[in-house]
């Protein structure tokens, strides 16, 4: 069952979804149970109107507007290369909504928005996305446009120093994703660890929407 919640209270929690440099406060632990697992994204109703970007995109560093997307559903996230454990978990999660998409999976388009504009060149993120799936498409910029784009999405980022490892800083980064409707519009937010068996279920009821 998909609940609704004040935006305001939305942005705040997806606030407190901290990622990465601090993985072993959100990612999944022995002690994790079936209930820890979210069963429902959050509804955003009526639908909010999202202002238009444009980015380097992995395509080689082809600017990309999320407008050129319109038409079709997008999963949007913000992570980067760099990040050991619920990027790539988030991005594996992904690729299992697609297959549950089967014939229609090419409707679908997935971005991510680097957090770490410093180390995420274009070429940086075609490899990473890639290894996920050839259609995923990974986006990058300056600081300066990040926070401006960041802040309709509630987004936080920060660079944590890391000592004793070969990694000289890892990023906090809040760990939602955003499903935007074929027009534009915010519709969904998923936490941390939800998983595809939720997801696909609402990205069909958007391509159905189309017909």
């Amino acid at each position: 069952m998909i609940r609704k919640r004040p935006i305001l209270v939305l942005i705040a929690l997806t606030l407190l979804l901290s990622a990465c440099a601090s993985a072993p406060a959100v990612a999944p632990t022995a002690a994790s149970t079936e209930t820890d697992v979210p069963t429902a994204g959050t509804l955003i109703d009526p639908p909010k109107p999202l202002s238009d970007f444009t980015l380097a995109s992995s395509e080689g560093g082809k600017p990309l507007s999320l407008s050129s997307l319109r038409g079709k559903p997008v999963l949007l996230y913000f992570g980067y290369t760099f990040c050991p454990d619920v990027c790539p978990t988030t991005l594996a999660e992904f690729i299992r909504v697609k297959k549950d998409l089967a014939s229609r999976a090419d409707q679908l388009a997935v971005l991510m928005v680097s957090v770490d504009p410093e180390r995420d060149t274009p070429a940086v993120l075609e490899r990473y996305m890639k290894a996920f799936d050839p259609s995923f498409i990974g986006m990058t910029s300056d600081e300066a446009t990040l926070r401006r784009i960041g802040g309709e999405y509630g987004l936080f980022y920060k660079r944590q120093a890391v000592s004793g490892s070969s990694a000289a800083y890892l990023m906090d980064h809040s760990a939602a994703s955003y499903l935007i409707d074929p027009q534009g519009q915010l519709r969904m937010i998923y936490s941390y660890g939800t998983p595809h068996t939720v997801i696909a279920p609402d990205v069909e009821r958007l391509l159905a929407e189309r017909r």
